[in-house]
């Protein structure tokens, strides 16, 4: 078959590979001298879609653990994303839009940074400066627990405050919804966050104060997050025995923000579910993820590319680089292999966001050590643009700009970068959405964790496990006496 520099799928996602090529780069024999590695990987994947088991995958105490995130994309009865999660997902929607005023989001790592990314791509950093009219009664949405920092918490706890006495309700009191979302139900900064925000509005005189948490729910687990919910009557949601905190945003975890904010659940699910179809294939050219995936395995083992930089064209889209971090750390990021065998494995994970780091980052990229990979994401076409006017035509300097379309000038600035990588042989990729909606932000999210877990079979590593967290984990408490 002809090897074309990209793929591009029928809904419009592309992939364009053609700047890893080339020479000082890879090769297309590089790539096909690796097809029997690569259809082991493809195998391996498809044992996990089916079972739920990845080879010699083991919990943090040692046990058997399954892994479901490439069930995610199905509504199934049975698989963690069910008729019945999802009917209580939209009636969680109903109920925030028509009696909740603010949501507080407590989470940290997985838990955190998939919300955010909804949150940033489809409400942006100006939300809760609009009115109620204009959120069209969404809520107010707040993310805490993040941090161990006590100043961020007394100033949101102060934003807080001022919003529920001056802002707009539904009710009689400013009803505020604190939202803890942990797996084990014992995560130090969300217990940390979920005690002080719960005790400061319970006690306030304006605030209306109720919870829903989202943490594991089996026996096993026992989650004291889950025993309060019980307890008190609190809405609860379920994370899933088998997802983990960074493949979590297309579970109960990151859906309870897509919830809040009025998204189409099941338009994201529909996403994530037309590129896992998409990735079925063992032929590695027709494959999206695991091409991506071979690529960059290559790049690390022929030309020392031990640095990975996700530049999103937007602000909107710098979340996605801060949440591919964890994805990629976490993930690959291994002291041995499956067979107990001392690898160092993985990259070091590098967020950037087009064009402010260009202005930032880009120099090293184009000349500092040449063992970088930087993947350039950019949406075709945003739902608004902006075409600029000229308010000083006495100064020539502003005329040259006149009738400027903003999208049209942040798709040139890339395209100047990756051309002056690539005039220098740089390696670098691009992933490109035709639009910045729910099927294709699904569609993105999905395709790049379905990359991580194919590299991963590349690089004969676990990258379902966390064993390096795990170890400082054990020393903080002991430093704190927990």
């Amino acid at each position: 078959m002809a090897i074309q520099n990209m793929i591009q799928l029928s809904d419009g996602f592309v992939f364009d590979y053609s700047t890893m090529l080339g020479d000082g780069r890879l090769s297309v024999e590089d790539i096909n001298g690796l097809k029997c590695a690569t259809n082991k990987a493809a195998e391996a994947i498809d044992v996990i879609r089916a079972t739920g088991h990845a080879k010699n995958h083991l919990s943090k105490d040692g046990e058997p653990e399954p892994v479901f995130f490439m069930r995610l994309p199905y509504v199934k009865q049975d698989f963690p994303n069910n008729p019945r999660s999802m009917q209580k997902l939209h009636a969680l929607a109903e109920h925030v839009r028509e009696e909740v005023d603010a949501v507080i989001f407590l989470g940290i790592g997985g838990s955190y940074l998939g919300n955010k990314v909804l949150f940033d791509i489809f409400c942006g950093e100006t939300w809760n400066c609009l009115s109620n009219e204009e959120r069209k009664k969404r809520p107010y949405i707040f993310f805490a627990g993040n941090n161990l920092d006590p100043m961020q918490s007394l100033n949101l706890r102060s934003l807080i405050r001022n919003i529920g006495k001056t802002g707009e309700k539904k009710g009689d009191k400013f009803k505020v919804m604190i939202v803890p979302i942990s797996k084990s139900g014992t995560t130090l900064e969300t217990l940390t966050a979920f005690s002080y925000y719960y005790d400061k509005c319970i006690s306030s005189d304006y605030i209306e104060t109720e919870v829903a948490v989202v943490t594991g729910l089996d026996e096993a687990t026992d989650s004291p997050l889950f025993r309060l919910a019980k307890e008190h009557g609190w809405r609860y949601f379920d994370v899933k025995d088998g997802i983990g905190g960074r493949f979590s945003v297309l579970h109960d975890v990151g859906l309870v923000t897509a919830a809040a904010i009025g998204l189409d659940i099941e338009a994201i699910l529909d996403g994530a579910k037309a590129m896992d179809m998409a990735c079925r294939s063992h032929d590695v050219w027709e494959n999206p993820a695991l091409l991506n995936a071979t690529l960059k395995f290559l790049a690390a083992d022929k030309c020392n590319c031990d640095i990975e930089v996700l530049m999103g064209y937007g602000m909107c889209l710098k979340s996605v680089s801060e949440w591919y971090v964890q994805l990629l750390a976490e993930s690959l990021g291994k002291r041995y292999d499956r067979n107990g065998n001392t690898v160092f494995y993985g990259r070091t994970p590098i967020p950037a966001v087009g064009t402010t780091d260009m202005h930032a980052q880009t120099q090293q990229h184009q000349d500092g050590r040449r063992n970088k990979v930087v993947q350039f994401l950019y949406v075709e076409s945003f739902s608004k643009d902006i075409v600029l006017g000229n308010p000083f035509p006495h100064i020539p300097e502003f005329s040259k700009y006149y009738g400027l379309s903003m999208q049209k000038a942040l798709k040139a600035a890339m395209n100047a970068n990756r051309e002056a990588l690539d005039g220098d042989k740089r390696f670098s990729a691009m992933y490109s959405l035709p639009l910045l909606d729910e099927f294709h932000v699904g569609q993105l999210l999905y395709f790049l964790m379905l990359s991580v877990a194919y590299e991963g079979e590349l690089a004969n590593v676990d990258a379902y496990d966390q064993p390096g967290v795990e170890a400082y984990k054990r020393i903080m408490k002991r430093e704190l006496g927990r």
